[in-house]
């Protein structure tokens, strides 16, 4: 489960703003009544505002992956949902291991709902993203790929970070559906990946609708 803080402090410092925010309520309730509670609660409410609006968020800084390959080996990071078996990834990851010996890992994100994610209840998602694996990686051996695989973080940006540590791709590979159909597009993955990321990387749509309409 990702954790929504940048680190440990940053949540240690929220907790005690909130702790601070209360106790000032309660304590002025106590001291001079309900009208100063409410007083304290509306002023201190707009300040936390006001701090909120003029904070700039910070950019996470670039993450550079630790490579583990040897120099005739690309090692490639395939992250993908349920587009694995298009061609035109099968084509791209072809193209990026030419004249080396090729080492491909495929992430498969245990996509879940935001209720379920904050309840910590992965355990479908990950089953599920077990399934969608396995049959991404029998789809890629069919095709004279051979690939590993793994399930990753429910937050694709958190499992390409966890990747970086533990493989040390050369490479990555994004694949999404097309736009308007792709909620990792919606959500920017692509472009805060490149941003957050020193490694190449590279998107490929694959439009799974339109090679069934090729196949038929």
């Amino acid at each position: 489960m990702q954790n929504p803080f940048r680190s440990e402090a940053e949540a240690f410092n929220l907790v005690m703003l909130l702790v601070g925010y209360f106790a000032a309520i309660v304590l002025a309730k106590v001291l001079l009544g309900n009208v100063a509670a409410v007083i304290v609660f509306v002023v201190v409410s707009l300040l936390a505002l006001v701090w909120l609006m003029r904070g700039k968020p910070e950019r996470p800084p670039q993450t550079a992956s630790a490579r583990r390959g040897a120099e005739d080996e690309k090692r490639i990071l395939v992250i993908a949902n349920e587009t694995v078996g298009g061609e035109p990834l099968r084509e791209m990851i072809r193209d990026k291991s030419e004249g080396f010996r090729e080492d491909v890992l495929v992430v498969c994100p245990a996509l879940n709902s935001p209720i379920r994610h904050w309840a910590s209840d992965d355990d479908k998602a990950r089953d599920a993203a077990r399934d969608r694996l396995s049959r991404s990686l029998d789809r890629l051996e069919s095709l004279g790929i051979s690939a590993r695989g793994e399930v990753g973080d429910g937050e694709p940006l958190q499992a390409i970070e966890d990747a970086l540590r533990t493989f040390g791709p050369d490479e990555i590979i994004i694949s999404t559906h097309p736009p308007g159909r792709s909620h990792w597009l919606e959500k920017g993955v692509v472009r805060e990946a490149r941003a957050r990321f020193t490694v190449p990387i590279t998107h490929v749509v694959v439009d799974l609708e339109a090679e069934r309409e090729d196949v038929r």
